[in-house]
């Protein structure tokens, strides 16, 4: 049987660039390749979920404008279940532009994010968590997110957060949460390293907890133990999305592994789609 995960927060459209270099002031240059994709934390962790043969949907806002079709479509293509929170918005979704540079994977991204399209619990769909067997939270509907992650505690589904940066409202989660997986730019208040982060979450009882930070060693502690998880150096050709389809798999071996087992494999599924341009062609390699 399929494990099924609800993922809330962002989607996006994503325009991706290759660039041989980043542009200067008042410089026009041609890229040498193009993506137009969906995007967001939550959207890429879905469908690296269901990509890896599960059921996943997404919640969030997309609404009925023409740019809201492209990122319909991609969900589809990929099995990813929609739940819109807005279907009669009728604004464009919120569009990034990412710029990816050929020599390094390196990245630059200009988003609103979510700050455009904000929902409230009151459009939460009834029995939202209806088969679901775990929720993934990434802060960008914090609103409806505390409400989600509240009603799964109640109801003994495990509550995942990705911690990419933090969000004013976060502590609003962090007393449902079972997995926090955060990167190494997520600052609680008045923290300043990964420690100190560290130390913040241990405060609301979260038994899992890990720090990633790009190509070096994952943090993590997970009831009372703490350890570091290395990861194999490999030749990056785009870090774009990276963090997103590391959640998706974590997602995917939690129900079979254990935590620290989870994150390395995640790790190495996270590592390989770095190896290719855009988020979605390490899949057609798998």
């Amino acid at each position: 049987m399929k494990n099924c995960g609800l993922f809330v927060g962002l989607i996006t459209l994503d325009f991706i660039y290759r660039v041989r270099e980043f542009p200067q002031p008042n410089q026009k240059i041609v890229a040498l390749d193009y993506l137009a994709t969906a995007g967001g934390p939550a959207t890429n962790a879905a469908i690296t979920f269901a990509t890896l043969g599960n059921s996943a949907r997404v919640m969030g806002i997309l609404g009925n404008h023409v740019n809201a079709g492209i990122i319909r479509e991609d969900l589809q293509q990929y099995g990813v279940q929609l739940r819109d929170l807005n279907a009669n918005w009728t604004a464009s979704p919120p569009v990034s532009s990412v710029i990816v540079t050929e020599g390094t994977g390196d990245r630059a991204v200009i988003s609103l994010n979510g700050i455009k399209s904000r929902a409230t619990r009151a459009q939460i769909p009834d029995n939202s968590l209806e088969g679901v067997d775990f929720v993934l939270i990434d802060g960008h509907q914090m609103d409806v997110g505390i409400a989600i992650a509240q009603q799964a505690k109640e109801q003994g589904i495990p509550v995942i957060i990705d911690g990419g940066s933090w969000k004013a409202g976060f502590e609003g989660v962090l007393p449902f949460v079972d997995y926090a997986i955060c990167s190494a730019n997520f600052y609680p208040p008045s923290c300043q390293t990964p420690d100190e982060a560290i130390a913040y979450l241990a405060r609301f009882s979260i038994p899992h907890i890990a720090i990633t930070n790009g190509e070096k060693p994952i943090i993590y502690c997970s009831q009372e133990t703490r350890g570091i998880i290395a990861l194999p150096p490999v030749k990056v050709v785009d870090t774009l999305g990276a963090g997103d389809i590391f959640h998706g798999a974590f997602c995917h071996h939690i129900s079979k592994l254990n935590f620290r087992e989870a994150l390395a494999s995640a790790a190495t599924i996270a590592t390989r789609a770095c190896q290719f341009f855009g988020t979605r062609a390490w899949i057609g390699d798998r």
